[in-house]
């Protein structure tokens, strides 16, 4: 498009989202990476929450969870989500909508191991979104395998990435008097021709 220029330039929409999240690390206070990921259940209820995105590939968006936790069962039993990732300060924002799989082999292994080790052993301890007795509990456990583990603690078969490949991005920017510049990448499948579009705000 002839008036995609300035922070919308660019054929690959990997790179520009590479490109916009690195601006939104300066500027940002805390977690510019932070992303709001949308699921749905079995019965088509939908669920949001923020998790941190680790890495945007050459052709997918990775994040890092529990197998069991709610968000993957959900993601991986109807095998798309969708996220947005917004920079209040860069008044900028990134949406996503696309296929769901898991990333558990060496790529989740080597970012498990650059973790802390505290949130190495907590992976093993928490047993995310299933009740839990008490806080203390949480902490006798992960005391437990603290002692146990040591500091050779592997990556659990439980924990691992979720990639999204996507059919859809959006790139949003804030403009004067609510009109807002919005372009939106769109293909039919995931190794697809991107048709891209301006939008209307």
């Amino acid at each position: 498009m002839s008036d995609r220029t300035g922070i919308f330039a660019g054929d690959d929409p990997f790179q520009l989202a590479r490109d916009w999240l690195s601006d939104m690390a300066g500027t940002e206070p805390s977690d510019p990476n932070a992303i709001a990921l949308a699921t749905v259940d079995d019965t088509g209820m939908p669920n949001v929450r923020m998790v941190l995105l680790k890495s945007i590939d050459d052709d997918s968006f990775v994040f890092y969870t529990n197998y069991g936790s709610v968000k993957a069962q959900e993601a991986l039993g109807a095998g798309k989500a969708a996220f947005v990732l917004h920079s209040k300060t860069q008044a900028r924002q990134i949406r996503v909508r696309g296929t769901i799989t898991k990333e558990d082999g060496p790529q989740a292994d080597d970012y498990f191991a650059s973790r802390s080790l505290a949130s190495r052993i907590g992976a093993w301890a928490s047993d995310q979104s299933k009740p839990l007795a008490s806080r203390q509990a949480l902490m006798d456990r992960t005391q437990m395998l603290s002692e146990q583990m040591g500091s050779a603690v592997s990556r659990p078969p439980h924990w691992g990435g979720l990639r999204i490949r996507p059919m859809e991005i959006e790139f949003w920017a804030d403009g004067a008097a609510r009109l807002h510049d919005r372009f939106r990448w769109v293909r039919d499948a995931a190794d697809g021709k991107w048709t891209i579009n301006r939008l209307n705000p």
